[in-house]
């Protein structure tokens, strides 16, 4: 009997211990994945982005919506033509960062610059890439808007070219200032590809007028080329005509910050090159 009541406490024994090892390892994933979080600023901010932006955005559409509800009814497809414009500025961006961060997944940076590719050609390739993915990805939801929503953005005919091209040339400004950081800072950077350009979205009036924000926003928003992109198109669509003031000013923004990305991008990859980092990709 007491070589019994010997292998129950020792199995016992055995479980406790068995646990107590199965509690350890998972601590110690747990934790592996605390330290990563904690020296990684980007992904901190992204935990907590997403649903700031989310509460800012729709709060600022539900009061303008509550304030103005005879605005939709007079607005045949606005909201439609608005989304599909948002897609073309927010995969622009992502046909950039994408590209480029793609060739870091693969570790092919360093490959890359020991061939002449130079800098300012790669920057030329990711936006011709990115441009390809926007019509790729925008064209099909596009034509679909017509039988499923009575809605032809095309329509609008040649401002809808100005649009689009003043869209795309943001996202090629953020998507290259986007690469930058991720190869300054690492992969673990990599979320700033959606961060930075959902961003852009509340202010950028693209569901409501830039005049429905508060006036002290108002300033930061007419600085963004989006804004008056979005303002434009329901100028066009509300029967008000196509405002060339805003499509000058959108052009003249444009102009300012592709040059300022194309200097952070070459810069970075400069900076990269004298450090070794382009061998060095990961978190």
């Amino acid at each position: 009997m007491s070589g019994g009541h010997d292998r129950s406490d020792s199995d016992v024994q055995t479980g406790h211990d068995g646990l107590r090892l199965a509690a350890r390892r998972v601590y110690a994933i747990i934790l592996r994945h605390l330290y990563v979080l904690r020296r990684s600023w980007p992904r901190i901010l992204e935990l907590t982005y997403w649903p700031t932006v989310q509460m800012i955005l729709w709060g600022f559409v539900t009061m303008f919506f509550v304030q103005n509800s005879s605005w939709v009814a007079q607005a045949t497809g606005v909201l439609i033509s608005a989304v599909l414009l948002w897609d073309v500025l927010f995969r622009s961006n992502l046909g950039v960062s994408l590209s480029f961060m793609e060739e870091m997944w693969a570790r092919n940076l360093g490959q890359l610059f020991v061939s002449p590719l130079r800098p300012i050609e790669l920057a030329i390739a990711l936006t011709v890439m990115s441009f390809i993915r926007a019509l790729i990805s925008v064209t099909p939801a596009a034509l679909l808007a017509l039988p499923l929503f009575d809605v032809w953005v095309f329509g609008l005919g040649l401002p809808l070219a100005a649009f689009f091209f003043n869209l795309i040339i943001f996202g090629w400004s953020i998507g290259l200032i986007v690469s930058a950081l991720v190869l300054r800072l690492g992969l673990g950077a990599e979320s700033l590809a959606w961060v930075a350009i959902f961003a852009m979205a509340p202010l950028s009036g693209i569901y409501y007028p830039i005049a429905s924000l508060p006036a002290w926003l108002q300033p930061i928003a007419w600085a963004l080329p989006s804004s008056s992109v979005f303002e434009g198109m329901r100028s066009v669509l509300f029967g008000h005509g196509f405002r060339f003031d805003l499509l000058a000013s959108a052009l003249a923004l444009n102009a300012v910050y592709l040059a300022v990305a194309i200097a952070i991008f070459l810069f970075t990859i400069r900076v990269a090159r004298e450090r070794g980092l382009l061998l060095q990709q990961g978190e």
